[in-house]
């Protein structure tokens, strides 16, 4: 799930999930990001991030997963990615 708020000329995105997981996108050149545990017993991290278009996705236990309700691109890979307009 990803919830989205916008200010000015920056958004809050926040990247929640029910497992542990590592989010990676190309706002960071697709660097390692571990989503925090929180109260409740899910995973999340909020990136405040310029509006744009940006490409991302999660590895949990070793698997690429995207988010269902986002629109998706092909990658080079033969994968796909999460698509994220801001």
């Amino acid at each position: 799930m990803v919830k989205i708020s916008k200010r000015d000329n920056k958004v809050w995105v926040t990247f929640i999930q029910n497992v542990p997981a590592v989010l990676k996108g190309n706002w960071n050149d697709w660097k390692e990001e571990k989503l925090k545990p929180r109260k409740g017993g899910f995973y999340s991290l909020t990136k405040v991030l310029k509006p744009s278009n940006y490409e991302f996705g999660y590895l949990i236990d070793g698997k690429w997963v995207i988010e269902k309700d986002l629109p998706k691109v092909g990658t080079m890979f033969g994968s796909q990615n999460s698509l994220l307009e801001l």
